[in-house]
């Protein structure tokens, strides 16, 4: 099995290593294995392995971690098909990319939250630790590597059987407490693989959503929100948005109530697809246009650590939606003023686009700037005018090249 996802000499070096350690494949790639589909990186399309050491004669905590140890082994067998490699101290584990192959080797750990959605604390342990604090039971399972071409699946979660019977089962009674991401990844296995969420974990998303244990609430300083309430949380919902069929995902999410850990109004919000749907066609960003349904949506990006300019132009399209003239005044507007109004202040196409996806304002004339108007230039250059004028760089030249733009404008061209 594993053979056929890795190059030979790839293959003989991981089997070479489970002589020394017990060396296991783990997490999505067994999942797609058993499913027999090719476990891919989301983002570069690689196959990728998790890969799990539990080296029984490992030194104490201080020294090298065995996953590091089987890191520079596994490049000193090819330096040249090296693309990358980085070593993670803090939980003992090593990105690596070799022949083509993403690698990413852990240390066997265990782990405890010490609060809700706060960074677990993690410590050495055992393959079985490892598969114990694991998401979902069908992520829970192992291919121990042996000598030759032998593998042998470890499940102690029941996966395979959920698998089976395509069904998505959180791990533990808590799993959602301690990381409430999880239910945003569940959804995109569930829109992606076609699986449906055991009745044991639909009631466990809606009890722990109702009692809210984690120490912030929408309101509280966005910044000090818990880690899997916003940078991890923003992290599962860009992959949702970019690399899953996110209408399904997303109205997975709604019904399961899991929209609520980012805002009331978004669960009960009715126009996201539309939103998204308009946002896709305008090449628009697909998470600040979700996040334009928020009570408040500036405070959510804030929260989820939005990249900068997400965040001003969800700003900035909240004060356009306040000055935006209604359908009939708007009727009396030449083009001109409408580039007046939606250019103003350094006004970015994100704006528009957010207004035309919210459905904000006079449809028509936003599209005739979203797709004619802000291309429309002065008929001259700078250079030009001042050539033609004998005009001098300054205010006066840029006044100039603004009037021209606007009776070129109003003139139709």
């Amino acid at each position: 099995m594993l053979q056929d996802l890795v190059p030979a000499n790839l293959f003989q070096a991981l089997t070479a290593a489970s002589a020394e350690c017990r060396l296991a494949l783990v997490g999505g790639a067994v999942r797609d294995l058993l499913a027999h589909r090719i476990h891919r990186d989301p983002w570069r399309g690689l196959p990728d392995l998790d890969l799990v050491v539990e080296d029984p004669r490992a030194p104490a905590d201080s020294a090298e971690p065995a996953a590091h140890r089987l890191a520079r082994a596994l490049m000193a067998s090819d330096p040249s098909a090296v693309g990358y490699c980085h070593f993670h101290d803090a939980y003992g584990t090593a990105e690596l990319e070799l022949q083509g192959v993403l690698l990413d080797l852990a240390t066997a750990r265990a782990e405890t939250y010490p609060r809700p959605a706060e960074n677990p604390r993690v410590c050495f342990g055992s393959l079985e630790d490892d598969l114990a604090r694991r998401d979902f039971s069908l992520n829970a399972m192992a291919l121990v590597l042996g000598p030759g071409a032998e593998a042998t699946l470890i499940d102690p979660h029941g996966g395979q059987a959920d698998l089976a019977e395509r069904r998505l089962r959180l791990l533990h009674g808590h799993s959602l407490v301690d990381d409430p991401t999880r239910l945003v990844r569940g959804a995109r296995y569930a829109a992606r693989l076609g699986l449906v969420l055991a009745d044991a974990s639909l009631e466990q998303a809606r009890r722990t959503l109702a009692s809210w244990p984690w120490p912030w609430r929408p309101g509280d300083p966005p910044d000090q929100a818990p880690a899997a309430l916003g940078t991890r949380l923003r992290m599962e919902l860009d992959l949702l948005l970019e690399r899953e069929p996110w209408p399904q995902a997303l109205a997975l999410l709604q019904a399961w109530g899991g929209l609520a850990l980012l805002d009331p109004a978004l669960q009960a919000d009715q126009r996201w697809r539309t939103r998204l749907r308009i946002a896709r066609r305008l090449a628009l960003p697909l998470l600040p246009a979700l996040l334009a349904g928020a009570s408040d949506p500036c405070a959510l990006a804030a929260r989820l650590q939005l990249p900068h300019g997400q965040q001003r132009g969800l700003a900035q399209w909240q004060e356009l939606r306040a000055v935006l003239p209604s359908a009939s005044v708007a009727l009396s507007w030449a083009p001109s003023r409408w580039c007046a109004l939606l250019e103003a202040h350094g006004q970015g196409p994100m704006a528009v686009a957010l207004a035309l996806a919210a459905g904000d304002g006079p449809r028509r004339p936003l599209l005739r700037w979203w797709f004619r108007w802000r291309h429309v230039t002065a008929p001259f250059s700078a250079v030009e005018l001042m050539s033609r004028e004998g005009l001098a760089p300054g205010p006066a030249l840029g006044a100039r090249l603004r009037q021209l733009r606007a009776e070129r404008l109003d003139q139709g061209a």
